[in-house]
């Protein structure tokens, strides 16, 4: 891996410590993949739960996955960055009936995950943060099972180089220029993050074998929502352009057949 991207995994590890704990929510009610955008009740895009074998990229506090150990799981994999993070899950999970791996690890050197075993995997607004996409995706894609699914959610790119302003939207810098963008004071720590096209994303899903089933870039704006517009995610930005980005993508049942 290039030194610039183990500093970046570095900075942003020590960041997400930090913060950690701003991020210990959940519910076990709907799962929800983004500001704004409709919940996996409304999408159905996991499908039966039940009796499956589930990995979570980015499993953070945990809550994902106790969601999906009362809907049935048969066993729960969940990788973070954060230590913080992985011991808040740790005791999230700790009520669970169940076996649950939790493992600390960037999600561009996920190993330790076993070839062929899951039937689902799972990432929610976390798989932007790779520095490695392609690297990243060839772990997850080793990981399922032929016809496995994967479902992730993301900041939608769009929306992240607009902001709202004097009641017009402007752009802040230009969608067509990729790469890494530092924060010096994100949740009041310094991380990193790179930008993206809507096409990077699905065009390295295709390089790493996976074939795409759905792409979502609705929103979900109730009426009278009274978020203050000039606040990152709000309800008068939302219903001029998506806040989150969903795809569902799955991997062939055999090379060369078709799904």
């Amino acid at each position: 891996m290039l030194q610039q991207h183990k500093d970046i995994i570095q900075m942003n590890k020590e960041g997400w410590n930090k913060v950690a704990d701003q991020f210990f929510e959940g519910s076990l009610e709907r799962l929800s993949y983004g500001s704004y955008a409709p919940t996996e009740e409304e999408l159905n895009l996991l499908g039966t739960i039940t009796n499956c074998a589930i990995v979570e990229v980015g499993c953070g506090s945990g809550h994902t996955l106790e969601y999906l150990a009362k809907r049935g799981a048969r066993e729960l994999w969940g990788v973070d960055l954060s230590g913080a993070q992985i011991e808040t899950a740790r005791q999230v999970v700790s009520k669970l009936d169940m076996p649950v791996v939790l493992i600390e690890s960037p999600m561009e050197e996920m190993a330790e995950l076993p070839e062929n075993h899951f039937d689902k995997a799972v990432s929610i607004y976390a798989l932007g943060w790779t520095v490695d996409l392609p690297r990243t995706l060839s772990h997850i894609h080793r990981s399922l099972k032929p016809g496995g699914i994967f479902v992730f959610s993301w900041e939608h790119p769009v929306h992240s180089v607009v902001e709202y302003s004097e009641d017009v939207l402007k752009f802040r810098r230009s969608y067509v220029s990729e790469g890494f963008e530092r924060h010096e004071a994100w949740r009041g720590t310094p991380i990193v993050m790179h930008n993206r096209k809507v096409s990077t994303f699905i065009n390295a899903l295709i390089r790493a074998g996976f074939v795409i089933d759905a792409v979502i870039e609705e929103s979900k704006v109730d009426e009278g929502d009274t978020v203050d517009p000039a606040k990152w995610y709000s309800g008068a930005k939302a219903s001029l352009l998506p806040s989150t980005l969903i795809i569902k993508c799955h991997k062939s049942r055999a090379e060369g057949e078709p799904s």
